[in-house]
């Protein structure tokens, strides 16, 4: 049996924005699913085939890209919890 693997996409919201998110649409759940940068302004959703259209517009990046992202201090803290 041959598996088609979709891709997911990612876009980055502010956090302002998760009130407009329709958890049908993307793979996260919830709100409080949602991983926020450290200052709490942005988040983001991934999804699989056509983008939503309440994301109509924003910038989609790669796995390896989000990767990327999330690796930055934006994203990251070193600090213990």
């Amino acid at each position: 049996m041959l598996l088609k693997i979709m891709n997911k996409t990612y876009v980055i919201i502010d956090a302002s924005e998760v009130s407009s998110v329709d958890f049908d649409q993307v793979a996260e759940t919830s709100a409080d699913t949602l991983r926020y940068s450290i200052d709490g302004s942005k988040t983001f959703v991934k999804y699989e085939g056509d983008q939503p259209s309440f994301l109509s517009g924003k910038q989609e990046y790669t796995h390896s890209e989000i990767l990327a992202i999330l690796a930055t201090d934006e994203w990251t803290s070193d600090e213990p919890f």
